[in-house]
């Protein structure tokens, strides 16, 4: 949640689209739509709020949809804690701020100790690895992630607290962000929990009719008066069971693994692709088809070219081509035209290079794409080209920050510019790029 910046530099902007602007923001605050910069529009704008951005609404709602997990037991987990506050004082205002929702509808959610849950709650400051930076105190509270990414962060920067008016209450802000981990925007009722900005500590607390209906557009009416829709902790700490054949980002071997071209990290296995991130592990897993429409699952190996903005799939004899998540006329084709094994177990392409590296058993071919000279055609040993580095890849990848990376089962590489594993290395996939526990 954040307050609006001083008056400063003002940029030039048409007097209409100015006023239009304004009737907007007086219109999300409840306010008379006047079009003039009054005392009591100043007053809200200048009030500590959500980081997640308004949506367009339609003018005859109040709230805002956008988007809905497919199912109504959810798991969360609280992947740190704030100095702020006891860790049980964290849990249970994190609790209480799930009840909400579970008290007027039929959604369930699960507290488990590791693994990757489907809601990943975290206290941060700065840049977090998001791409959302938080801006200190006061202004941005929080941020949260629509279906189904799920992620909730806090600005560690503001002093949590709960039973006291001092600070900012966490138990308010964590339910208005898990309203936007369940799908919902801002709501244009000032009343309401999903209302933009945060309207500060009460002790007892009910959510508006507003904040009900929009959740309950989302997934229906609470269907028993049960109070168990929030489950205790396991006492075992172990991930959590794939479901209905998604694999398990804590003990799947990667198919394979690329950069996209807005710099997000794919992982692949069987049917299923997730997003991971350095900061937050490993995300939800998706059908692969959702994305990549025409891509069949349980590939060989995959790369991202930042040269070409090509990304390349491989399976079998067969590569796919896709710019963006579109493929391109002709593919699939062989991959024999290029000189290229099938059945490849990996590929990457080295930062600021045409060649592309691609692996198989201990050979590795390199290929330039735009060359029309097959070089891929004469593999190398890759004991020869890279030093103190396995053979038999399941995936590789070129990482954002310019060093290349190997995986093998459930361990991990780090190869420099001299195309040399690093020391330290091998280290475990799962602990370090998955985040699990």
């Amino acid at each position: 949640m954040d307050k609006a910046a001083e008056k400063s530099d003002t940029p030039v902007v048409q007097r209409e689209d100015f006023i239009e602007a304004l009737r907007s923001a007086q219109a999300m605050f409840g306010l008379p739509l006047t079009g003039t910069l009054d005392r009591n529009t100043l007053a809200m704008m200048r009030q500590p709020r959500c980081g997640v951005k308004d949506s367009v609404q339609h003018k005859f709602l109040k709230f805002s949809i956008l988007g809905r997990w497919r199912r109504k037991h959810l798991t969360y987990r609280i992947l740190n804690y704030t100095p702020d506050m006891t860790r049980s004082g964290v849990e249970k205002a994190i609790q209480a701020a799930f009840k909400y929702w579970t008290d007027v509808t039929p959604l369930t959610f699960q507290a488990i100790k590791s693994g990757h849950a489907d809601i990943m709650i975290r206290f941060a400051r700065g840049s977090h690895g998001d791409n959302v930076q938080f801006d200190g105190p006061g202004r941005t509270l929080a941020h949260a992630f629509i279906p189904e990414d799920g992620r909730v962060h806090f600005d560690e920067d503001e002093t949590w607290t709960e039973g006291t008016g001092r600070g900012i209450n966490l138990r308010l802000v964590a339910a208005h962000e898990i309203g936007h981990a369940l799908g919902l925007g801002h709501s244009k009722v000032y009343r309401a929990l999903m209302a933009p900005f945060y309207a500060g500590y009460k002790p007892v607390f009910k959510l508006h009719s507003d904040d009900v209906r929009g959740v309950q557009a989302l997934y229906g009416e609470r269907e028993s008066d049960s109070d168990s829709t929030i489950l205790a902790p396991p006492q075992i700490t172990t991930s959590m069971p794939p479901t209905s054949g998604q694999p398990d980002p804590c003990t799947a071997d990667l198919d394979a693994f690329i950069l996209s071209p807005s710099q997000k990290g794919y992982a692949f296995k069987g049917d299923y692709v997730w997003i991971v991130s350095e900061h937050n592990g490993a995300g939800h897993p998706i059908k692969i088809n959702r994305l990549w429409k025409e891509l069949p699952g349980n590939l060989d190996a995959a790369v991202h070219s930042q040269y070409t903005g090509r990304t390349y799939f491989f399976k079998g004899e067969k590569m796919w081509q896709y710019r963006k998540f579109v493929l391109q006329k002709g593919f699939p084709r062989s991959v024999r035209h290029y000189g290229l094994p099938p059945n490849p177990q990996a590929a990457f392409q080295w930062p600021g290079k045409r060649k592309i590296f691609i692996f198989q058993g201990d050979g590795c071919w390199l290929w330039d794409e735009k060359s029309r000279n097959n070089l891929g055609s004469s593999p190398k040993n890759i004991g020869n080209l890279l030093t103190r580095t396995p053979s038999n890849l399941d995936a590789a990848i070129a990482w954002r920050n310019g060093a290349i990376y190997l995986f093998r089962a459930d361990q991990y590489w780090r190869v420099n510019n001299r195309l040399m594993a690093e020391a330290g290395y091998p280290n475990s996939k799962p602990k370090v790029w998955m985040q699990c526990v």
